[in-house]
């Protein structure tokens, strides 16, 4: 596993970098081929914020807590993308989906909202994002924006290799736009 460590207003020490490495790795256990770790570290006004990104073929996870201890903070994020790694194998049991190959990158112009308010309306700023996009049924995806806690997801739909969105709809419901 390939553990990086990215901190802001604070400076990363080696018992952090040593504690982050080692919760983070226990993780391992979860994947079979490559995996990349992000932990992201940020201090402001005694909150200690800690955000674990995980990406392994096609597969991303996304673990944010905050607390007044950094290491709490640490032991917490990874708790939580634990309990999707476990949430997430148990479906793929129950279900039986098999692992399919990748696909070229599919690249996302997405405006940054933090940003854009603070701006001008003549200076925005976006944001170019790479998603790898993995061919997937449907459920699938809804599996995979229920693990990163987003609104909506964006993947390849396996059966006709179109591009395709779900999204979480104000009512509660999983809506889908296909192209």
């Amino acid at each position: 596993m390939q553990i990086l460590i990215n901190s802001k207003n604070i400076a990363v020490t080696d018992a952090i970098r040593s504690y982050a490495e080692k919760k983070v790795s226990k993780l391992e256990k979860y994947f079979d081929g490559s995996t990349e770790a992000t932990v992201l570290l940020d201090v402001h006004k005694n909150l200690h914020t800690v955000e674990v990104l995980i990406s392994t073929k096609g597969v991303f996870m996304k673990g944010l807590e905050k607390s007044e201890d950094l290491y709490a903070s640490i032991d917490l994020a990874t708790d939580k993308i634990e309990k999707q790694l476990v949430k997430y194998k148990e479906k793929l049991k129950s279900k039986k989906l098999q692992d399919k190959e990748f696909e070229a990158p599919l690249k996302l112009n997405v405006f940054d909202t933090a940003s854009v308010e603070s701006m001008d309306e003549d200076n925005r700023i976006v944001i170019t994002k790479d998603i790898p996009v993995k061919p997937m049924d449907v459920e699938e995806a809804v599996m995979q924006m229920d693990l990163l806690n987003k609104q909506f997801f964006v993947f390849r739909n396996a059966e006709d290799g179109q591009i395709a969105v779900v999204y979480q709809r104000d009512d509660g419901n999983i809506g889908l736009i296909e192209a």
